[in-house]
């Protein structure tokens, strides 16, 4: 894959709203061809309709291993993998309930997981790509949503193990930490958020300019920096949120 995205074939979990519908946007925008999944591909009907010729449906939940299977044989192979799904059922790691836990864990960790391993032989022979959307939180917990910052954190360390094993075999791994993004997700949290095609815009721009992790909005940009010269400084800023 050159350093565009014309004609990639792209997959992309969670694309019926959002940051994963924004991807989408974005990657059409580019020119590439795109395999839209959710739970729900009924869902996906109103991003079908962006481009019907580049875009296709699939039912794809994360946590489902057949589905997982069906979905790696459905995409041949695959140049770039964009892990978006996530869930935000837990909060306070010391009042959610541990059903709520495990829920954000088996799908922001497990999750993303299953897809790297379903996928990883598609992008080694494509010498492709694979994007897995973080979180802030996943450098430096903020005990309000603790249990989903704890599930985002293992997938961020499950980043950088996948990205030493996938580097010799030509795939790139990139992780994106987007600071609170204008979604479903977190509609009631009160907070200044940034529109998602900004975060989807600005994660591939990273992508393309090869940058392995990428800070998608003003938040995230500061929060990254101050991250790189003191992690605890960080910590006790979002501990007091």
């Amino acid at each position: 894959m050159e350093n565009d995205l014309k004609d990639t074939l792209a997959l992309v979990t969670g694309a019926n709203r959002g940051i994963g519908r924004a991807f989408v946007e974005s990657l059409l925008a580019r020119g590439a061809r795109v395999l839209a999944t959710a739970r729900d591909p009924d869902t996906l009907g109103p991003v079908v309709a962006l481009d019907p010729e580049r875009v296709r449906a699939l039912r794809l939940d994360v946590t489902d291993d057949a589905q997982v299977a069906a979905a790696a044989e459905a995409a041949g192979d695959l140049e770039l993998l964009i892990n978006n799904a996530g869930s935000l059922a837990s909060y306070s790691v010391l009042d959610s309930d541990l059903a709520a836990l495990r829920q954000d864990m088996e799908t922001n960790f497990f999750g993303t997981l299953r897809m790297v391993r379903a996928f990883a032989p598609a992008l080694a022979r494509r010498k492709g790509r694979l994007l897995n959307v973080l979180t802030v939180v996943s450098l430096a917990s903020m005990p309000g949503i603790g249990g989903y910052g704890a599930s985002k954190a293992a997938a961020w360390s499950m980043t950088q193990s996948i990205r030493a094993e996938l580097a010799p075999k030509g795939v790139r791994v990139h992780g994106v930490y987007p600071g609170p993004v204008d979604t479903d997700m977190i509609r009631a949290f009160e907070m200044d958020k940034t529109p998602p095609r900004q975060v989807a815009d600005a994660a591939l721009d990273g992508l393309l300019a090869g940058e392995e992790d990428i800070a998608p909005d003003p938040m995230s940009r500061q929060i990254l920096a101050q991250w790189r010269q003191d992690p605890r400084a960080v910590e006790a800023m979002f501990a007091a949120m």
